[in-house]
């Protein structure tokens, strides 16, 4: 079993997108945020589980989609680092992966 890890980026995003949903329907934006953290739990046992994104296919990236957002994530022995989170609809940009994982020892 593997740690799972949210890197401050991607829990930034996923606020942003939940606070954008909320002002319209809280409660939908509330049940994104539980369906999105649950479905990630499954990486703790599986972290090979998640697709390749098409735009990384030879990068160590994988993803989990979860409507109407992609979750994306990389992994090694210990730890399942949870780096971005948006909006299904948009285009992926690399850099966007770039952004520094920091893990306290």
């Amino acid at each position: 079993m593997v740690e799972i890890v949210w890197t401050e980026p991607a829990l930034s995003d996923l606020d942003a997108i939940a606070d954008f949903i909320a002002l319209e329907n809280p409660v939908t934006a509330q049940e994104l945020v539980h369906r999105i953290f649950r479905h990630i739990e499954q990486l703790k046992d599986h972290p090979r589980s998640g697709s390749k994104p098409t735009e990384l296919e030879d990068w160590n990236y994988r993803q989990i989609v979860e409507p109407p957002c992609r979750v994306f994530y990389r992994h090694d022995d210990s730890y399942v680092f949870i780096l971005h989170v948006m909006r299904s609809e948009q285009r992926l940009r690399a850099s966007k992966l770039k952004r520094g994982v920091k893990r306290e020892s």
